[in-house]
């Protein structure tokens, strides 16, 4: 329903349209109801459907490789990347360094907030991306991980 008000001749009137259909109204004017007959037919605006596109994470790989493998499977080198864009504000390990799951690698500034960036397997560090101060996105390899 869409009110107005009308000042015609210095006579104020509170004008209510209660619906459209065609080139009829039904409009209430300081409360009495009228059906108005329009000069041309009245096109109803429509709010436009939006669209997107299905988005992919840019942290995820491509969608035909596995994300696993089988426990008995050898296990290769695992990344560890960004989850946000970020500055690098510690680095707890070096390459060489055996550890653990879970264990505390990286120290990110996001968003004015310290993230730790923890290891996601057990293995030795094999290369680090990034140096303490550096800037980065989201999605990139901060450090590999091997066996």
């Amino acid at each position: 329903m869409k009110k107005f008000k009308l000042t015609i001749h210095g006579n104020q009137y509170e004008v209510n349209i209660a619906s459209v259909e065609d080139n009829i109204a039904e409009v209430e004017v300081n409360g009495t109801n009228y059906r108005v007959e329009v000069d041309r037919v009245i096109q109803q605006t429509k709010t436009p459907k939006l669209v997107r596109q299905v988005a992919i994470p840019s942290t995820d790989s491509h969608p035909a490789v596995a994300k696993t493998s089988s426990p008995s499977a050898p296990k290769g080198a695992g990344h560890i990347k960004s989850p946000l864009p970020g500055a690098i504000l510690e680095i707890f390990v070096k390459e060489g360094d055996l550890v653990k799951k879970g264990q505390k690698l990286i120290c990110l500034e996001a968003m004015k907030m310290e993230n730790n960036i923890d290891s996601d397997k057990d293995g030795k560090i094999i290369k680090i991306n990034v140096n303490k101060g550096d800037t980065i996105m989201e999605g990139d390899i901060l450090v590999t991980i091997g066996d």
